[in-house]
């Protein structure tokens, strides 16, 4: 039986500096629990985004059984699981196993794997053959069960939406071939497609013996001769097996904004996306996105902007835009004007015995019109969860609300609000919508 173990919390994210191991990975994961102030967590990996609806029903059991019945999902197109008894983990285990979502203990939190959610569904090559390949891939890896949970995969279909998020190895769809990016370098191997999935295996294992006496959590994390090291050997080995021909550098600079598809149809209805306010879903909600998934390509694709792409066909663009109705009806954001577009939280209280106030409740009293820009509150410098490329960081510290601008690497003067909720809000909507 495999038995679920509750952890510690996991090691804060630095707002600056490298995070670096200073005791085993405390990652949560579906065997690994995190004692929070509501209750364990799981957190449950599903590669790709991608859930059948009998997969996706398992999990509503889980969360209803062992839970507080909600479904979270995280920015990394996961499932969380909130509320659970700590002794739940082997029965919780079982049920995961038997729904086909553990398909191995030793490397269930190393399942880390982003992809473009709408790849071949409105234009743009599929991306799901990359996926099942470099999953079990992982999976049969010895070394790979070793990854950080922390650690990350992306397969862009040549769109640059998961390029931006700063994975740590990235397949990018390129014509008959692939780009593989490690880590955020401007430069990338062209490979055949076919190679793409074993050379993002290698390139992890390399990590992972270059890091060894680092320290580092992520390629991110490594020092700079240690990056151009990881680089060099990848490169070496690729040219070995693949072949000096098949493998040159070219140069592609990671795009700086990842898009999220916008809420509504897409493909000529191919495929309906939806976003979910604070990524939060109620059993009512996720039961009729399962049912809807049901009724058509049995299919839901978790995005990691915390929203849900429901693969069609719908047929008639009428019959999209009357389930598109029935998932507004349930809260869920299916229209670019809604408020709740580009709204994003963390846990905050009573959840997070570090958070300094319940930021999903102001997040919630503060939504205004649409901002250019998404916005993202944490109850805490750790600001967990938060997206990447540009976007306004609104952060709760002792001092008061600390609102700041960031592109990138680069963060603009900050602006702290103290105890006045409508100046906060209104502070917030200019900064959303203040122009480049």
């Amino acid at each position: 039986m495999l038995a679920a173990m509750p952890d510690s919390a996991p090691s804060p994210l630095s707002a600056g500096g490298p995070a670096l191991r200073h005791s085993g990975d405390a990652c949560p994961g579906a065997l690994r629990l995190h004692r929070a102030d509501d209750g364990a967590l799981a957190r449950i990996r599903v590669p790709g985004g991608v859930l059948n609806a009998d997969r996706a029903d398992a999990l509503l059991a889980a969360a209803d059984r062992f839970g507080d019945g909600e479904l979270h999902l995280t920015s990394r197109g996961n499932v969380q699981l909130r509320g659970l008894d700590a002794a739940c983990g082997g029965a919780l285990a079982e049920l995961l196993t038997a729904a086909g979502l553990l398909p191995s203990a030793a490397h269930e939190r190393a399942r880390n794997i982003v992809a473009s959610p709408l790849a071949g569904l409105d234009g743009r090559p599929p991306v799901d053959g990359w996926l099942s390949e470099l999953d079990c891939l992982v999976c049969g890896s010895a070394a790979a069960a070793s990854l950080s949970g922390r650690f990350l995969f992306a397969l862009d279909d040549g769109r640059g939406d998961v390029d931006a998020l700063g994975a740590d190895v990235t397949l990018i769809a390129a014509g008959d071939g692939c780009l593989l990016r490690i880590g955020a370098e401007d430069e990338v191997f062209r490979l055949p497609a076919g190679e793409g999935p074993r050379a993002a295996l290698l390139a992890a294992e390399t990590f992972l013996r270059t890091a060894r006496d680092t320290g580092a959590w992520r390629v991110k994390d490594l020092p700079d001769d240690a990056r151009t090291a990881v680089r060099g050997d990848v490169r070496a080995e690729l040219a070995r097996t693949v072949g000096e021909a098949g493998v040159r550098a070219v140069r592609l600079p990671r795009p700086r904004t990842a898009t999220p598809p916008a809420p509504g149809p897409h493909g000529s209805a191919n495929a309906i996306s939806v976003d979910v306010p604070l990524g939060r879903l109620t059993p009512a909600q996720w039961r009729l996105l399962t049912g809807t998934a049901r009724r058509h390509g049995d299919e839901l694709r978790l995005t990691p902007w915390r929203g849900i792409v429901v693969p069609g066909p719908f047929g008639r663009p009428q019959d999209a835009a009357e389930v598109l109705g029935d998932l507004a009806a349930a809260g869920l954001v299916t229209a670019p004007d809604s408020p709740w577009t580009g709204v994003g939280a963390c846990i905050g209280r009573p959840g997070c015995a570090k958070s300094l106030s319940d930021v999903r409740a102001e997040a919630g009293a503060a939504v205004g019109p649409p901002g250019r820009l998404p916005v993202y509150w944490s109850g805490c410098e750790r600001r967990c969860g938060h997206p990447h490329g540009e976007w306004i960081d609104v952060v709760v510290t002792p001092e008061g609300h600390r609102i700041t601008h960031v592109r990138g690497e680069r963060r603009d003067p900050r602006q702290t609000v103290r105890d006045d909720p409508a100046a906060l809000a209104a502070a917030v909507a200019a900064a959303r919508t203040r122009s480049l």
